[in-house]
């Protein structure tokens, strides 16, 4: 299996500690006057959603983690936990709230979405990149404010808060970047 060690450390890299799974969010590379380099790092645990500090020095070693993708359907919450169903074997897994932090804000019944299995345990979920959503709750549009850059606070059809554009009225759909809650555009 490949190994990762001190200089292959950058944002979204994924390592194996103690046979937990993480990416790493942030780093930043260490030349004390006196010793040797180092790298300071924050890492996201996939299967719990918390971050944890590490430090690597120039000899540690980390295995690049058995990962597996499966484009699976949400279903619904059941109040515990998001349940997902396998698109080609109809089974259902349930995956719990810390589980899903990120991507819980996007779910809408039966979108598909991303389940990273880690040594075949189902560890997160990845919403999809982009996503065409309806407005559900915003301001009024006001005259004036079509030409400035200003915006203003949206609630999506998922309860997603975006800040979009004026001329954007309840009812609208529009396209969204999941990855950073950014409104892309309006969908005609």
């Amino acid at each position: 299996m490949a190994n990762i060690s001190m200089g292959d450390i950058k944002k979204g890299v994924r390592l194996e500690i103690s046979g937990v799974a993480y990416r790493v969010v942030e780093f930043q590379h260490v030349k004390p006057g006196k010793g040797a380099a180092f790298v300071r790092c924050k890492v996201k645990s996939f299967s719990t959603g918390k971050v944890v500090e590490k430090t690597i020095h120039a000899g540690d070693k980390f295995e690049i983690p058995n990962m597996e993708h499966k484009t699976m359907q949400f279903l619904y919450d059941d109040g515990e936990q998001y349940q997902f169903m396998d698109n080609e074997t109809y089974d259902q897994i349930g995956l719990n709230y810390e589980q899903c932090t990120d991507a819980s804000k996007w779910f809408k019944d039966g979108m598909d979405c991303e389940i990273i299995f880690h040594n075949n345990n189902a560890i997160s979920v990845e919403a999809p990149g982009t996503m065409e959503l309806e407005v559900t709750e915003t301001g009024p549009k006001d005259k004036g404010d079509t030409s400035s850059g200003s915006k203003k606070p949206a609630t999506l059809e998922t309860g997603a808060v975006i800040q979009i554009p004026y001329h954007v009225l309840t009812g609208d759909i529009v396209k969204v970047n999941t990855v950073d809650s950014e409104y892309l555009e309006k969908v005609k």
